[in-house]
């Protein structure tokens, strides 16, 4: 009994594994590709790249190797210091809500979208 389940179960596990699996393509593109740049164009700017050596898919690709700040150490420092009040309240508990609510100026002005204007004529 034992072995005629367990025959029937093989069958039909390796009848499931038989069957064909059919792969479509997702979309089929009707227009035609038209380009832009000729193929003189497309093989100079293949040659600029390569000749400039930099290749950002590459796994030693170091943007920041070149790169010079223009702005001193302490300077930064001194903004940090400036602004970390600031920085506590908006990440704070509340979310800055309490800070937002209080109505300080902000760097940039709110506009109104709708509703009433001021001098209404």
């Amino acid at each position: 009994m034992i072995r005629k389940s367990f025959a029937l179960s093989s069958l039909v596990l390796a009848s499931a594994f038989a069957t064909s699996a059919f792969a479509e393509t997702p979309t089929i593109v009707t227009e035609p590709f038209v380009s832009t740049k000729t193929r003189v164009e497309v093989q100079a700017e293949l040659a600029a790249y390569k000749q400039a050596g930099v290749n950002p898919w590459a796994t030693q690709y170091n943007p920041l190797r070149s790169f010079r700040s223009a702005t001193t150490r302490e300077a930064v420092t001194a903004e940090y210091i400036a602004s970390r009040d600031v920085v506590r309240e908006l990440n704070g508990e509340d979310s800055g809500s309490t800070y937002l609510a209080q109505e300080r100026s902000l760097a940039l002005e709110s506009s109104t979208l709708a509703g009433q204007p001021r001098n209404a004529q």
